[in-house]
């Protein structure tokens, strides 16, 4: 486990050292350490089974460096990183990459500068970071046992099958850059998702919990919700064709917006004219009921983080308000280039995602953090139901 006091040093001593390389104008190093932790369950009442089987985990490390050079009159721009590694030969290693890669870039104006402060602090759990393997195991069991005892409590104990994971992630970063940028952040999240069949039904069911604190995650109300939803969809009928009114519930309301309508609401889609909102900032685009904003500062939640990659604050963006269209998620690069005397684009949204956390192999691209839908009018499901007489949920 690498600490942050590391990889504040790391990122602090690499700006010290480019500053001194020959060409350079300005310079950004990222460093991080993340570790994905699975707990996945198999379970069978039918066939012996070991029910949860032994954590696997994978650890991500590393330096990305971005570095601006003056060539002549040209300034060019060049990435490199470093894997698994942050000493003093890893900058070394990241900058002679961003070197020998540098481009001209007409869009690129400039690094990230610091903007504001952090409305969260401390907001990690320091338990998570050090939790031990007995603990993660206890994790997996007792999202079993949350399944298991909803199942035998509505008389069911035969041919059930129970799947899914149990997930930790815990993160660390710090930046530095020759703009004043200085700052880190820790981050812990913990995920269930179980999938439980009642085979000899022919039905399933899922169930999720997730939370930032150990103390407030239930992974057995998770197992518990994929009984309940299983045991609920037991004798269902096949729908006719025809013409319904629809209400989604929460899976697939979270499927539209992930999959469809929040990256057509990124700058990134703009920049390659691949949304159908394009020119449609200021303009309605949906019932006046409908809300959709992105923050990254919600305490609690799981998508929160202090800073970007890039360094910058999160907060609150607004996308649509009452069904306006009103802004778009940034980064540093694209909203220096869309922004413009109409319309500006504040960067918070700017982060390197992928393989279980923040990579320093990749840059930032545009990602969203916690996305809230609000309805102008909070109306329980039932009312919504009883607005239908022949309809789908």
């Amino acid at each position: 486990m690498i600490d942050t006091e590391q990889l504040k040093t790391c990122v602090r001593n690499g700006i010290d050292f480019v500053k001194k390389q020959r060409g350079v104008v300005d310079a950004e190093i990222f460093a991080s350490w993340n570790e994905h932790i699975t707990v996945r369950l198999n379970y069978t009442s039918d066939i012996p089974c070991n029910g949860v089987q032994e954590p696997k985990s994978t650890q991500v490390s590393g330096i990305g460096l971005l570095a601006v050079f003056k060539t002549g009159k040209e300034t060019k721009v060049g990435f490199g990183s470093s894997s698994n590694t942050i000493t003093p030969q890893g900058i070394t290693e990241a900058f002679d990459k961003a070197k020998r890669n540098k481009i001209y870039d007409p869009d690129f104006y400039s690094l990230p500068e610091p903007v504001g402060k952090s409305v969260l602090e401390n907001y990690h759990d320091p338990a998570v970071m050090e939790i031990r393997d007995e603990a993660i195991v206890d994790l997996g069991w007792r999202g079993l046992k949350g399944a298991i005892t909803e199942y035998n409590q509505k008389q069911f104990n035969k041919s059930i099958i129970i799947g899914g994971d149990i997930t930790i992630r815990k993160e660390r970063m710090a930046i530095a850059s020759t703009k004043g940028m200085n700052d880190w952040d820790e981050s812990t999240v913990l995920t269930a998702n179980i999938t439980s069949m009642i085979e000899m039904e022919k039905v399933k069911g899922t169930g999720w919990n997730t939370s930032t604190h150990i103390s407030c995650f239930s992974p057995e109300e998770a197992g518990r919700e994929s009984a309940e939803s299983a045991i609920r969809t037991r004798g269902g009928d096949r729908i006719s064709s025809g013409t319904y009114d629809v209400i989604f519930g929460k899976q697939p309301v979270t499927d539209l917006f992930a999959n469809i309508v929040i990256p057509a609401l990124s700058l990134s889609s703009i920049n390659t004219s691949d949304t159908p909102f394009l020119g449609k900032l200021g303009q309605k685009i949906s019932s006046e009921l409908l809300t959709v904003y992105d923050d990254g500062a919600i305490k609690g939640a799981i998508g929160s983080k202090k800073i970007s990659c890039e360094g910058i604050p999160t907060g609150r963006t607004d996308l649509i308000h009452n069904g306006f269209l009103v802004g778009f998620l940034a980064n540093n690069y694209l909203s220096k280039k869309w922004n413009n005397k109409i319309a500006s684009f504040v960067p918070r949204n700017g982060f390197r995602f992928e393989k279980g956390g923040r990579n320093p192999a990749i840059q930032p691209r545009i990602c969203p953090t916690n996305i809230v839908i609000e309805g102008k009018e909070e109306v329980s499901v039932q009312s919504l139901l009883s607005k239908i007489n022949d309809g789908i949920y």
